[in-house]
């Protein structure tokens, strides 16, 4: 089985409370990659990046993951967007970014986006998420969905993630009619119900809920005591709460180390169930850490981890 991540990887500087900033390197399908890769599950990553040094340190890191690199394009002359991630006492952050010209954005408009088109039809999953989305302007977004439609045509699935940050968009009207394309071609939906309701107003879930049937749903609601996602599939809806967690310290990559563990675990062939219970269990690993990517060693003992790319 083979996946393929679509989306931008960015520098990451994260603020410490003394104001010092820490580098490192971060984006919502990027994590996902990651953390697939950890479990075992064979991923490319599928972006376009510079040909500078911070480009060249991006996929070295990668690489070191096990995240395939195959479909990376380098674009001369460009170089990686940047951000900065400030977080407050309970563990939640804001983001600001600087990321106009970086080169991910033209994934699917300078020369050799043909060849990005015809090696994404190929893969079995491809997993894109709304802030891939806002990347392209009306005419990657067409592209993508065209790309999209071919390979679930000869038989391939997309997994959508709504995530949704308004500054990446013109307007809302823009993102709510990408949203509901992409919506319509997913096979798995995983959705946040707050960045629904944001980008619809109360209740944004009808517009994931009208695609119930045809599409295997993953609700996550964050407000109460705990998260809980709420699975649907066929004619099942279930909710499955996540353990406790002692201690928050940063929820940077929650959603993308839930999807990636879901995912992982829909390949390896658990039921939708104990999928969600792997992806809170992973989740709920890394916002006990800071940033989003947690060392190897604080991996839980999940059901679906794989031997990782040193075994």
């Amino acid at each position: 089985m083979r996946v393929a991540c679509i989306g931008e990887c960015m520098v990451e500087l994260s603020e410490r409370p003394d104001g010092s900033l820490m580098r490192g390197f971060g984006g919502d399908t990027l994590n996902a990659a990651l953390y697939l890769a950890r479990l075992g599950v064979t991923v490319d990553y599928v972006t376009a990046v510079g040909e500078d040094p911070w480009s060249d340190a991006m996929l070295a890191a990668w690489g070191r993951e096990g995240i395939g690199l195959a479909r990376i394009r380098r674009l001369p002359g460009r170089m990686p967007g940047l951000y900065i991630i400030r977080t407050d006492p309970a563990g939640e952050r804001s983001f600001h970014y600087w990321r106009d010209n970086a080169a991910a954005r033209d994934l699917f408009s300078e020369p050799g986006a043909a060849a990005t088109r015809a090696a994404l039809e190929a893969y079995d999953i491809v997993y894109v998420s709304g802030i891939s989305l806002s990347l392209y302007g009306e005419a990657g977004r067409a592209a993508l969905a065209e790309t999209l439609s071919a390979l679930r045509a000869r038989g391939g699935r997309v997994a959508f993630d709504t995530n949704y940050r308004p500054r990446g968009w013109p307007d809302r009207a823009v993102a709510r009619e990408a949203f509901r394309a992409t919506l319509a071609q997913a096979d798995l939906i995983f959705a946040s119900v707050e960045d629904l309701d944001w980008l619809y107003g109360e209740p944004g879930v009808d517009e994931v809920l009208r695609h119930r049937g045809r599409a295997e749903i993953v609700l996550r609601a964050s407000s109460g005591p705990v998260p809980v996602a709420r699975v649907l599939y066929g004619e099942a809806d279930t909710a499955v709460p996540a353990a406790p967690v002692a201690r928050v310290v940063d929820t940077t990559a929650a959603g993308d180390s839930f999807a990636a563990a879901y995912l992982a675990a829909r390949i390896a062939g658990l039921v939708p169930e104990a999928a969600a219970a792997e992806a809170h269990r992973l989740a709920g690993a890394v916002i006990g850490h800071h940033g989003a990517v947690i060392p190897r060693e604080a991996m839980p003992p999940l059901v679906i981890r794989g031997p990782g790319p040193d075994a």
